[in-house]
């Protein structure tokens, strides 16, 4: 699946990187948030497919703290 592979790359990734890949993900988040309230998104599942992206990405971090 699409999400295994994805899940697999952040598993992968360093402590740094994964901070770095959870601020780009929010930052992208926000800006969607601005073009949904603005009336100028198209693809309206984008919102909750980066949600669930961040919240993976924070679950590794976690995971890895533990570690």
């Amino acid at each position: 699946m699409k999400t295994n592979k994805y899940v697999e790359e952040l598993r992968a990734k360093s402590a740094a990187e994964l901070r770095e890949a959870l601020v780009s993900a929010k930052k992208e988040l926000f800006n969607l948030r601005f073009q949904n309230a603005t009336s100028q998104l198209d693809n309206t599942a984008r919102i909750s497919e980066v949600r669930k992206n961040i919240a993976r990405i924070q679950t590794v971090i976690t995971e890895q703290a533990r570690a």
